[in-house]
């Protein structure tokens, strides 16, 4: 209680130029768990259908590796399923460049969802530093202009209280700003580890595919044939 307490007496000690620093940091915390649960499930659904499609690679078994990515919204299964389709439509000249360009393709697609709303959390705990010293220049200002018009007596009393309410906004803006950036260096490194799980996972697969070219390319047109239709019948 007494803590609570303290902090609001040091929130209304502040100034006005609390409020949107609390505003900007509201806003951060606010993309930095929606980014937090998004790549945490991201690294989840990629790494589990990354662990069911690479043995699926390595048996040549295509028919499954189509089912498992059809079923599958991950970047992992996307960028695989681009190259299984690529693969079945290349000529054998330019079947691994043209292979190696749809998975890219779809690695590219993949990276602005992943990459999203990271970098803000940097410039708001930017904009929470500058804040936080606009609010004590203003209130130091303040501060300067009452004493000038102040009582000799009380000009040391009024200077030390209104320099102590100017520096709130400075503290505050650091409170806010440091957490951000911890965040965004966490942020940063869940969404590096991301984009390079996928980029060595084209490769691996890049390398399967081509490895397993003629078997890939007859499953592949096989899965790709219509189910259910009759043979027309002879005359």
């Amino acid at each position: 209680m007494d803590m609570y307490a303290t902090f609001v007496g040091f929130f209304q000690e502040g100034g006005p130029f609390m409020y949107p620093i609390a505003i900007v940091l509201a806003i951060g915390v606010a993309i930095a768990l929606e980014r937090y649960f998004y790549l945490a499930n991201q690294m989840r659904i990629n790494r589990k259908d990354y662990n069911a499609l690479l043995p699926l690679l390595k048996q040549r078994r295509v028919r499954e590796i189509v089912e498992v990515t059809n079923k599958s919204s991950s970047p992992m299964a996307r960028i695989v399923a681009d190259g299984v389709n690529k693969h079945g439509q290349a000529s054998d000249a330019r079947r691994r460049a043209d292979v190696e360009s749809a998975m890219e393709e779809g690695l590219l697609e993949a990276l602005p969802n992943i990459e999203r709303r990271t970098q803000y959390l940097a410039t708001f705990a930017n904009i929470a530093t500058l804040l936080g010293l606009l609010g004590t220049i203003i209130g130091l200002i303040a501060a300067f202009t009452a004493v000038a018009n102040a009582d000799p007596a009380e000009k040391a009393t009024l200077l030390s209280q209104s320099i102590s309410i100017a520096m709130n906004t400075t503290a505050f803006g650091l409170m806010a700003a440091i957490p951000l950036l911890l965040i965004h260096s966490m942020l940063q490194s869940k969404t590096s580890a991301i984009i390079e799980s996928l980029e060595i996972a084209v490769v691996k697969f890049v390398n399967l595919l081509e490895g397993n070219a003629e078997a890939v390319a007859k499953a592949t047109a096989k899965a790709s044939k219509p189910a259910g239709k009759a043979a027309p019948a002879r005359a």
